[in-house]
């Protein structure tokens, strides 16, 4: 239907949704754990490309209802821009109920409330937001280009904006060495800033970030194997203190152990499941079967 330029990502929950590409790579692109743009310069596409897209993607899908913007930081642009990208798609898919997009740290904090309101009210209502850690210390490791502080506020400022956050935390990016300090500070993160949607993600790197990756970690970094990352969930499930209810997920093919439930009145649920993996009456995911 469209000429994508690849490699296109998307949220697993935006399977079933349209994608339309309204910039290329991600604006930051310096994680070390993240090769998913090293072969893309980012830019924002030009509005008569977007739009054509739009016009084609009407033709072939006029009752789409949900439209995903790609790549890895559409929230990045200025609000005017995004702005024209929203009236564009409001004006073609009538049935239009939801636009989202990822979300970097600093998009959400160079985005007023007053702006992320505007765009609520054109349907841009979800951001997909990489946490990855809570720890100051791991977080300047993977070259994040954030600290806690910053994304705390920029969480509390979508929150009182409207935006629904689907967040995402990397188990095992602490090691052997650091896990708890890992799993702490995000427990901490999360407590002052809590999000919509929290899923976790299990570390695996592509062979080309090895290098970039385990040179930030001053001893040889160890990878967790799964029973330590079933310890790192646990610990992340009993800490978590929502004020409102959290829809917790760890159903990503990059998880030993699928997970689905509300926090906090599945908690005890989740663990259970985590405990009984632990002793071996849960089968874990064949490593075959996952994926980054």
């Amino acid at each position: 239907m469209l000429d994508y330029d690849e490699p296109l990502y998307r949220p697993p929950s935006e399977g079933r949704n349209l994608i339309i590409q309204a910039t290329l790579g991600c604006s930051f692109n310096q994680c070390s754990f993240c090769s998913m743009y090293h072969s893309k310069t980012y830019q924002a596409r030009p509005l008569d490309l977007v739009f054509d897209d739009i016009d084609r993607a009407a033709q072939a899908w006029p009752d789409a209802s949900r439209v995903f913007l790609a790549d890895g930081d559409a929230y990045i642009l200025e609000t005017d821009h995004l702005q024209r990208i929203l009236e564009k798609l409001g004006h073609s898919f009538p049935n239009l109920t939801r636009v989202s997009a990822y979300a970097t740290p600093m998009s959400l904090l160079r985005k007023s409330t007053t702006e992320m309101a505007e765009l609520i009210a054109q349907k841009l209502s979800l951001v997909y937001f990489g946490i990855e850690s809570g720890s100051p210390d791991i977080l300047k490791r993977i070259t994040k280009g954030a600290s806690p502080k910053g994304m705390i506020k920029g969480l509390q400022k979508a929150r009182n904006a409207g935006v629904k956050v689907s967040a995402t935390v990397i188990l095992g990016l602490g090691g052997k060495t650091l896990w708890q300090d890992h799993i702490d500070g995000t427990i901490a993160l999360l407590n002052e800033a809590p999000v919509n949607y929290l899923s976790t993600l299990q570390l695996h790197l592509d062979r080309a970030a090895y290098p970039g990756f385990l040179e930030k970690f001053e001893d040889p970094f160890e990878f967790q194997d799964d029973h330590a990352i079933l310890r790192e969930q646990e610990r992340l499930i009993q800490g978590l203190k929502p004020p409102s209810p959290v829809i917790y997920r760890s159903n990503h093919a990059s998880n030993a152990l699928a997970l689905a439930g509300n926090l906090p009145k599945d908690r005890e649920k989740l663990l259970d499941q985590i405990k009984a993996a632990q002793a071996g009456e849960q089968q874990l995911r064949p490593w075959f079967l996952r994926s980054t």
